[in-house]
């Protein structure tokens, strides 16, 4: 047992450290690549649509209320819930979707579409 502890068996090869290295900084890219870029790319997209919200906007909230726009401050909002007219003041960081501008880019691309295969039809 104690010739196995001291033995240089396990020892790693002379040449391993470079590849071991080369290694690291291929995983380091390949999770730069495939999960850090891409979640800040979404957290950049959230805070511009966080930015553009105005008054009239229809929104859902991280928590699923749904509301329109009534104030915009610089961190929070006040929106209108229902036809009771309650109003509530919420953290900006709280708003998941815009709805309203998800509506117009779907009416933008359903118009695009439909332009498309008008054109291919002729």
């Amino acid at each position: 047992m104690y010739l196995f502890l001291t033995s240089e068996a396990g020892a790693a090869p002379a040449g391993g450290g470079i590849s071991m290295f080369i290694m690291l900084a291929v995983m380091v890219a390949v999770f730069y690549f495939f999960m850090i870029r891409p979640e800040n790319k979404r957290k950049k997209e959230a805070q511009a649509m966080r930015d553009a919200l105005k008054v009239g906007d229809n929104i859902t909230t991280i928590g699923g209320i749904i509301g329109n726009i009534v104030s915009v401050k610089d961190e929070s909002i006040v929106i209108e819930t229902s036809a009771d007219r309650v109003r509530m003041e919420l953290a900006k960081f709280s708003v998941s979707t815009n709805n309203t501008a998800e509506k117009e880019a779907a009416k933008q691309k359903a118009a695009a579409a439909a332009a498309r295969r008008e054109k291919k039809n002729k």
